[in-house]
């Protein structure tokens, strides 16, 4: 039985993002139970903490099974290590990160990893990146996961979509990490021997 999740930010009692991340669960829903309806996630989220960060998290099949709030403390990332796979598949936010951890797993003593597929570059373990060339901030156009957060920053036009091989990283000077508890500008690491490895 297939279960996948959403992940929400919750903050001071405002629900962030909530349209996109009811288009994702529907989408996937959509591909993996071709009979299921359209249902609204507002539905189903009990009324939230009214202060302090909080991570909303929705367990959902065909339905949804659960919906927890937890206290958010952001992890501290300030170094990468690059690891390959080019046989790693997260299309869909899926509650089974098997492959994902094995990866996290070869860090070394970096704070997380930044996944390259096919000589592309792709996700960090928990966020979607962009790169800073001195003008534009690009976030891979071939993303592990397309994030929510990703999403609402396409739309504002904050990124721009890219195929970034991973020949191609020293011509930027900054990494940004970002998803839906992340916000915009939040973690961002000079392109460097010190905070990447490679």
């Amino acid at each position: 039985m297939y279960l996948f999740i959403e992940t929400i930010r919750v903050e001071d009692g405002q629900i962030y993002n909530l349209d996109y991340h009811t288009e994702r669960f529907n989408k996937t829903r959509a591909v993996f139970w071709k009979d299921s309806v359209p249902l609204d996630l507002q539905e189903f989220i009990p009324p939230p903490p009214l202060s302090g960060i909080y991570k909303c998290r929705i367990v959902y099949g065909k339905e949804v099974k659960d919906v927890t709030y937890t206290p958010y403390q952001m992890r501290q990332v300030s170094s990468l290590h690059l690891v390959v796979s080019d046989t790693i598949d997260y299309t869909y936010k899926s509650a089974h990160r098997e492959e994902l951890n094995a990866l996290y797993a070869h860090r070394g003593m970096e704070d997380d990893i930044l996944i390259v597929k096919d000589g592309f570059l792709t996700d960090t373990s928990i966020a979607n990146i962009a790169l800073y060339d001195g003008r534009t901030w690009f976030t891979p156009a071939r993303p592990l996961l397309r994030g929510t957060k990703r999403a609402e920053l396409l739309d504002r036009k904050l990124i721009v979509e890219k195929d970034i091989p991973q020949i191609s990283l020293r011509d930027y000077s900054h990494i940004m990490l970002f998803n839906a508890m992340i916000d915009w500008e939040r973690v961002i690491l000079p392109v460097n021997e010190k905070h990447l490895i490679l």
